[in-house]
Formats: structure tokens, C-alpha cells, sequence
């Protein structure tokens, strides 16, 4: 958040008490303008990793200090569990570098919806832009890159310890050295929802089908248990304990029939869990995965990058350990045909990184380069602003462009050129003090 906006105090709700049980009962609104959504305008401070940020998502859904400032004319009228799942997915990113189209199949909302809920965790303090993405018509769609941030009221609330060790450093790269006693119980409280996986709801008519089927056929089962096992005690008649019919003796009492027998539809025991994929399941999944974050293979057949990985996917690589080994193998500039270039990038991988040890190796040296990668932008990304932050701005015609970088060589070209007359009239004054030097000697 910025200081452009004053924030509004607002009181914590006492309906959700049991999730923000902290000493701080009075916090300032969440509320980050549009102009302050920059990470170089935030004041929250960048999350190191995943988890933690999912904790900070967390209390903010359960705090009830952010409300969306459109609600009444379109889009969702609070911070909910379709928020904390769009969360879920941004969590997973490494850069945080979501296209929407990504963030559709994912979790299957419609692309405004998307939007708009990108919009309110930006507004909260939860993301911050470091690349805004770009439509231009004819160009390939750029995605915008967010930097995960924990809000200062986080810090707040739950008694936080922050530090700056570097002066020069910005402050969102402060780093945590201690919590307050009073907060620890709600961070365990947090950790423990970061933690657990918040799925999509089911529809209210597919809960109630089964309900209703499985009453009728627990009605049915009693029906037919009383109509086919009926059985009865037979009875005597007179002293004798033997039947007329023979020496046949009497069923005891524990093997008669109690009126109760097994469903004709038992149920299936889920004690098993999800099943395990076989062989072609794995190179299923594998290519599924590929084709969603690897930008050069969108729009491939599934089937085809399955048959291009098999050797992989049998081998139990993820798509971590493909991406890593791409980037040790280099990627190309142009890509034509996505499911050609994997194949040859993807020759003798498993002989190479043969050892889960080779694998971990190469996930570190992947891992790093990102790292580097994004610093880079960031630097690039601050140093343009600071340039185009002026009054002047570039023009947007290409020829308008040319001309003014054209002006700006030939004032160099001339600054170069009279620094070179310069010294050539420097030289040549010594060269005839030289000459009458040896004149009057």
C-alpha cells in the first residue's frame, strides 16, 4: 500500500474471532490503490516462498479487513474460497508469471472471473506487478509477472519482526527475525490452512442424487432381505424332541435369521484411495503438464509430446526435472514445430541425469538461473522507469522514433568529432612550438 490513500480503521468481526485471535483488535482497511500495485510503490515486503504467502492469503480471507470497492456493479462481493484458489495456483509458480488462459483450465472460472480476482489480490497487498503484460494486435500476448507480497498489517497483527539488512536495499526485501508470543497460536492456526489444499465446491445436486439413491436402495435392501431369507423355527408338536421326518436336529439361535442381510449393491471401499497410473497414465500426465507451462509447446497434441516423453515418464522424471534439464540442454530462439525440438532436446536425458542426485543437481542450477533472471528484470524493469519517469516521452510512431534516434547520433557523432578537432588543434600547436624550438636553437 502506498500513502496516496489514507487507510480507514475497521474493527475485526466478531464472527470470525476464532480465526484472528490475536491481541490487535482494531486494524487499518485493506485497501492498495491502483497507482501503488508496483513493487517498487509497495510497502509490504516480498514472500520468500509459497507456503508463506498462502498464510498471509489465509488471514487475510479470514481478517475481513479487505472488501472490494466494485462489488456493487459487478464482481465477487468478498474475498472467499474462489480467491484462495486462484492463491493456490499462483502459489505454484516459479516466477509468479500466470497467463490467464493458464489460470482458466486450471481452475475452471471464466476469464473475467479470473480477472477480477487477480484484481483483488492485487487491492489487498497480496501481489504487485514487476512486468504488466501487453495486448498488442499482431504481437504474441505478453503475461504480466507478479511478486508475492505479505502486507504490513500481517506483520501487524500477529506481532512480526522485520528488518532491513541492507540499507541500500529496498524495503520490500525486509526479512523476518521474530513473532510476538500473542501471535504464534494463529500463525500454527495459519500454517495449518496453507497447508491443506482448498478445492472447487460440488454442486448441491449432485450431493443429493446419491443421498436419495443410496435411501431407496437401503429401503429395497430390507424389503428383499425379509422376502428371500425368511426363515422360521420349526415347531413340535408333543414331548418328543425328534421330527417324524428323521434324526434332524434343530439350527441353534445364532445361525436363524435376524432380518438383516448383505446389499445386493455393496458399497466400494475407499480405503484405497485414488488409483495408481500405470505406465501410460504417467506419460499422460507428464505430457499434460509439459504443454501447460512450457510456453513453446501450447497448443500440442497431448498424445504426440506423450509419445515424444515416454522415455522420460518412464523413468518417474516431473516436469521440474524436464524443465531443468532443458535449461541445461538449451532451449532454441524460434520454435516451429514443438514436438520436433522436444524430442531432440529431450535425446539421451535419462543416460545423462541417469541418479535422482544428478536430477536434484540440475533443479538447483535451474532453479538459481530463474533466480538471476528475475533480478535482471527487475533491474531492467526499474532503470526503464527511472528513464521514462521525465516529462518527455518516447513517441509512439516508429518513424517519429527513427528520427529522433537519428538527431540523438548525430549530436553525439558532432559532441565525438569537435572533441577530436580539439585535440587535433592541441597537437598541432605543440608540433610548432616544437618547430621554433629548433629554429632558435
Amino acid at each position: 500500500m502506498s500513502a496516496v490513500a489514507a487507510p480507514a480503521a475497521a474493527t475485526i468481526p466478531t464472527a470470525r474471532s476464532s480465526v484472528d485471535d490475536v491481541a490487535v483488535s482494531v486494524l487499518p482497511a485493506l485497501y492498495v490503490p491502483e497507482a501503488s500495485q508496483w513493487l517498487s510503490t509497495s510497502t509490504g515486503r516480498i514472500a520468500l516462498d509459497g507456503y508463506s504467502w498462502m498464510q498471509a492469503v489465509h488471514w487475510v480471507a479470514g481478517s475481513g479487513l479487505y472488501r472490494p470497492r466494485r462489488y456493487r456493479s459487478h464482481g465477487p462481493r468478498s474475498f472467499g474460497p474462489t480467491t484462495v484458489r486462484v492463491a493456490q495456483e499462483l502459489a505454484q509458480l516459479f516466477p509468479c508469471r500466470p497467463g490467464i488462459e493458464y489460470l482458466v483450465r486450471r481452475t475452471g472460472l471464466s476469464e473475467r472471473s479470473v480477472e477480477y480476482h487477480l484484481g483483488m489480490l492485487r487491492e489487498a497487498g497480496l501481489l504487485a506487478y514487476i512486468v504488466r503484460g501487453t495486448r498488442v494486435s499482431g504481437e504474441t500476448a505478453q503475461a504480466s509477472e507478479f511478486a508475492r507480497m505479505i502486507p504490513t498489517e500481517f506483520d501487524a497483527a500477529l506481532g512480526i519482526r522485520t528488518v532491513l539488512r541492507d540499507e541500500k536495499a529496498p524495503a520490500y526485501t525486509r526479512a523476518v527475525t521474530g513473532i510476538a508470543e500473542a501471535g504464534r497460536e494463529l500463525m500454527a492456526k495459519l500454517a495449518k490452512k496453507a497447508a491443506r489444499k482448498v478445492r472447487k465446491p460440488r454442486s448441491k445436486t449432485s450431493s443429493k442424487a446419491p443421498a436419495r439413491g443410496a435411501r431407496k436402495g437401503a429401503d429395497q435392501g430390507v424389503v428383499t432381505a425379509v422376502s428371500d431369507e425368511v426363515r422360521c423355527t420349526p415347531m413340535q408338536v408333543g414331548t418328543s424332541a425328534l421330527s417324524t421326518a428323521g434324526t434332524t436336529s434343530l439350527p441353534p439361535e445364532s445361525k436363524l435369521a435376524s432380518g438383516v442381510s448383505k446389499s445386493p449393491t455393496p458399497k466400494k471401499s475407499k480405503a484405497g484411495g485414488r488409483r495408481k497410473l500405470n505406465t501410460v497414465g504417467r506419460r499422460y500426465q507428464l505430457a499434460r503438464e509439459l504443454t501447460q507451462e512450457l510456453d513453446w509447446l501450447r497448443g500440442c497434441s497431448v498424445p504426440r509430446i506423450a509419445w515424444v516423453a515416454r522415455s522420460v515418464a518412464d523413468a518417474g522424471w516431473t516436469v521440474t526435472d524436464v524443465k531443468a534439464w532443458l535449461h541445461f540442454r538449451g532451449e532454441a530462439a524460434h520454435v516451429r514445430r514443438g514436438s520436433g525440438l522436444l524430442a531432440v532436446l529431450l535425446a539421451n536425458a535419462v543416460t545423462v541425469l541417469d541418479t535422482p542426485a544428478k536430477r536434484a543437481d540440475a533443479i538447483e542450477q535451474w532453479r538459481g538461473a530463474q533466480e538471476a533472471a528475475r533480478r535482471d528484470r527487475i533491474r531492467q524493469v526499474r532503470a526503464r522507469t527511472e528513464r521514462y519517469d521525465g516529462d518527455w516521452r518516447a513517441p509512439v510512431s516508429r518513424s517519429v522514433q527513427l528520427e529522433v534516434e537519428a538527431a540523438i547520433a548525430q549530436v553525439r557523432e558532432m559532441e565525438h568529432g569537435g572533441r577530436h578537432q580539439d585535440q587535433d588543434h592541441a597537437v598541432d600547436g605543440q608540433d610548432a612550438g616544437l618547430e621554433l624550438g629548433g629554429e632558435e636553437l
